[in-house]
C-alpha cells in the first residue's frame, strides 16, 4: 500500500492510497470460492460451479464489496502511518488505473489543529457585592406584586391601574385583522400596546368611550400596517387598582416559611445569596474563557463548526417549542457562537491535558447537592443524577470547566470590583 499526503487550504488534507491489483484480486478470488461452496446454478452440482462462471455471475458485485472493505481498512491504516488526526469523516473519491494494475482512491479530510497554548496575562475583575436588607425588601415587594389582586374602583384611571376594555381599530376607515378585542385586561404603563394607546386612556372612568388617533410604528411587525395612521374606539368597562397582600404570617406561610416573616426573610436571603454567588462566578468564568479564547487564535475545522451549528439549531428549536420546525434557522445565525464553542472546547481540553487537571469528585457532589437543595426531596434528586450518566456527565463537564477557571485565576491578577445584587442580577 502506497500513501501520499497533499496539504490543501487550511486544515484540509488529500490522502491518496494505492492498492495493488493482486491484493484485490486475491481477496476477490477468496470471496468467490466462499460463494461457490453453496452456490446453485443450472447445469452444475451444488459446490461444483467453476470459478470462471462464478466470476461472470458475481464478479462485479464482489469486486465492489472487496474494494469498499479495503478502502475502509486501508484508510485507517494510512491515518496511523501518516500520523493524521481527522476532525470528521472523509470524502472518498475512488479511481482505477488498469494499465498500471493499481486501484487507488483519494480521501479528502480536515485534520485537528495543533494547539499551542500561549501564556495568559492581564487582569480579571471579580465583582464584590452582598445581599442587603434593601435588596430583601425589594424582593418581597416583587413577591407581593406577583400575588396582587385587583379591586374595582369608581375614579379616574391612573398609571398602574388595570382596565377592562373593548376596542375596535380602523385604518383608512377599514377594520383590520387583530385590530379588535373584547373584555381585554390592560395595565396602564405596561407598554403592551402601541405608543399613545395606554397614555390616551389615563383619566378614563368606567363606561367611558374614547377615540384614539394614533400611528403604527415604522418597524411594526405587520408590514402592511407599519407607519400607517390608525383610529381606535375604546370603551372602558372597569377600572381596578392593585391590592397588594400584607406581609404577615399568612403571606410567609404561602411561600413555605415555617417561622413567620422573619423566617421568610431568612429564606429569601439564602436564595438571593446563592444567586449572587452564581452571578459573580458566571462573570469571572466569562472573563476567564474570553481570555483563553483571545490569547489563543486557533484554526478550526469547518466540519466541527458545522456539527456545533446543528446542535445549536436543535437547542433553539427545542426552546422555541412547537412550530419552530416550520422555518429554517440560517447557519449564519449560529456560526460565530459555534466557532467560539469549538475553539474553547479544544483549548480547555489542552489546558487540562498539559496541566494534569483531574476531575474533583467531591466538587461534583457539592454542585449536585446545591442544585438539589431547591427541591422538596433533594436526596432523590441527588440519586437521580448519579443514576443517569448523561446528567452526571453534564455536571462533571461544568465542574471541570470551573477547575480550569481556577487555573486561569492563578495565572493572572484578580481585582475586586464593587457592585450590587441589583446590578449583577439585572436582565441583560
Amino acid at each position: 500500500m502506497q500513501v501520499s499526503v497533499e496539504s490543501g487550504e487550511g486544515l484540509e488534507r488529500r490522502v491518496t492510497v494505492a492498492l495493488p491489483a493482486e491484493q484485490i484480486e486475491e481477496a476477490v478470488t477468496k470471496r468467490l470460492k466462499q460463494i461457490g461452496r453453496t452456490a446453485r446454478m443450472d447445469g452444475f452440482r451444488a459446490g461444483k460451479v467453476p470459478l470462471g462462471v462464478l466470476r461472470r455471475q458475481y464478479g462485479g458485485q464482489v469486486l465492489q464489496e472487496v474494494y469498499s472493505e479495503m478502502i475502509e481498512s486501508s484508510y485507517l491504516e494510512a491515518l496511523q502511518q501518516e500520523k493524521l488526526n481527522p476532525a470528521g469523516l472523509p470524502r472518498i473519491e475512488p479511481s482505477k488505473d488498469d494499465d498500471e494494475g493499481v486501484f487507488s482512491y483519494t480521501a479528502t479530510l480536515e485534520v485537528m489543529p495543533e494547539v499551542q497554548l500561549q501564556p495568559l496575562t492581564g487582569t480579571l475583575k471579580r465583582p464584590s457585592a452582598e445581599v442587603t436588607e434593601a435588596d430583601i425588601d425589594e424582593m418581597i415587594e416583587k413577591l407581593r406584586k406577583q400575588h396582587a389582586s385587583w379591586q374595582p374602583v369608581e375614579r379616574a384611571a391612573v398609571e398602574g391601574d388595570q382596565l377592562k376594555i373593548d376596542f375596535q381599530g380602523t385604518v383608512e376607515g377599514e377594520e383590520f385583522e387583530g385590530g379588535s378585542a373584547s373584555d381585554l385586561s390592560l395595565v396602564l404603563g405596561s407598554k403592551r400596546m402601541i405608543e399613545g394607546f395606554e397614555e390616551g386612556l389615563l383619566g378614563v372612568v368606567r363606561e367611558e368611550t374614547r377615540t384614539l388617533e394614533l400611528q403604527f410604528p415604522d418597524d411594526y411587525q405587520v408590514e402592511a400596517l407599519a407607519g400607517k395612521p390608525v383610529t381606535f374606539q375604546v370603551r372602558v368597562t372597569e377600572v381596578a387598582e392593585q391590592q397588594l397582600p400584607e406581609v404577615d404570617e399568612a403571606f410567609a406561610k404561602a411561600f413555605g416559611a415555617s417561622e413567620g416573616v422573619d423566617g421568610l426573610r431568612e429564606d429569601i436571603r439564602e436564595n438571593m445569596q446563592r444567586e449572587l454567588q452564581q452571578r459573580i462566578w458566571a462573570k469571572v468564568k466569562g472573563q476567564a474563557m474570553d481570555l483563553i479564547y483571545d490569547s489563543n487564535p486557533l484554526e478550526i475545522p469547518s466540519s466541527l463548526v458545522d456539527e456545533e451549528i446543528e446542535q445549536l439549531r436543535t437547542q433553539t428549536r427545542r426552546q422555541l417549542g412547537q412550530g419552530a420546525g416550520s422555518f429554517e434557522l440560517p447557519k449564519e445565525m449560529f456560526s460565530d457562537q459555534a466557532r467560539r464553542r469549538v475553539a474553547l472546547g479544544l483549548l480547555v481540553s489542552e489546558i487540562i491535558k498539559q496541566n494534569g487537571i483531574e476531575l474533583d469528585a467531591e466538587r461534583v457532589r457539592r454542585a449536585i447537592e446545591e442544585h438539589a437543595s431547591s427541591y422538596e426531596h433533594p436526596e432523590e434528586v441527588v440519586k437521580h443524577y448519579y443514576s443517569n450518566q448523561e446528567r452526571l456527565a453534564s455536571v462533571q463537564n461544568i465542574v471541570m470547566e470551573d477547575q480550569v477557571v481556577d487555573w486561569v485565576l492563578e495565572q493572572v491578577q484578580v481585582e475586586e470590583e464593587p457592585s450590587s445584587f441589583a446590578a449583577l442580577t439585572a436582565q441583560s
